[in-house]
């Protein structure tokens, strides 16, 4: 079977079911051949904008966010971001970094052994960078940094942030979201030979994809 993670970073509900894709891929990483994460593109284009224009909404939702799922958005995400109004928000800048580590996984010895788990934690650093470290998507030196805890080389990182090849990856990662019908964040879908099942669309909790993945083994 193949786990197929449909996320945005800068998604909040994303952002708080986080944890539970976490522990629901480390619970049952072994059913499971790989898992791909893939870059939903929801802020970009007309969507794209200074965050008080474009997602005022956030005012209100974070703390709908926060009672439902546990997570807490920082005070400088919320300060300085939010409060604020004026960072740009789109999804390029880190829709392209995990590009660039999903590349990195495949290539780089550096990163040999649990490739899967590693790129899922690094799709959540990512939302973690925007929401609770409050830095701005467009940063790339914040993403750099990032790719050191991964024992990436900074410098090169972030030279790769600013290689079209990337955007061009990030953007093959907007098709296949578009390509599986997708139209909100979080989805999750099983792979299992030639069949593809939703399996969470929105936030769920651990609990609850726990029993679905129980159901879905007995009835597939």
């Amino acid at each position: 079977m193949k786990l197929i993670y449909i996320y945005d970073a800068l998604c909040g509900w994303c952002y708080g079911f986080a944890p539970a894709m976490r522990d629901f891929y480390q619970n049952h990483k072994n059913d499971f051949e790989t898992i791909d994460v893939i870059s939903g593109g929801m802020m970009r284009g007309e969507r794209s904008g200074a965050i008080g224009e474009v997602a005022p909404y956030i005012k209100t939702a974070f703390k709908d966010v926060e009672n439902r799922t546990g997570v807490k958005f920082g005070e400088k995400f919320l300060k300085e971001i939010l409060e604020e109004g004026s960072t740009i928000f789109t999804s390029i800048p880190p829709s392209i970094a995990l590009s660039i580590f999903k590349k990195e996984a495949l290539e780089n010895p550096q990163l040999a052994g649990e490739k899967n788990e590693k790129i899922l934690h690094f799709a959540e650093d990512l939302q973690s960078l925007i929401y609770f470290d409050g830095i701005k998507p467009k940063d790339y030196s914040k993403y750099g940094d990032l790719a050191i805890k991964y024992g990436l080389d900074k410098t090169d990182f972030v030279e790769k942030m600013n290689n079209s090849d990337y955007e061009k990856l990030a953007n093959q990662d907007f098709q296949l979201s578009q390509d599986f019908g997708v139209n909100g964040f979080p989805t999750v879908i099983i792979q299992k030979g030639e069949e593809f099942y939703l399996f969470a669309r929105g936030f769920v909790d651990l609990t609850e994809l726990e029993r679905r993945f129980e159901a879905m083994k007995i009835s597939v």
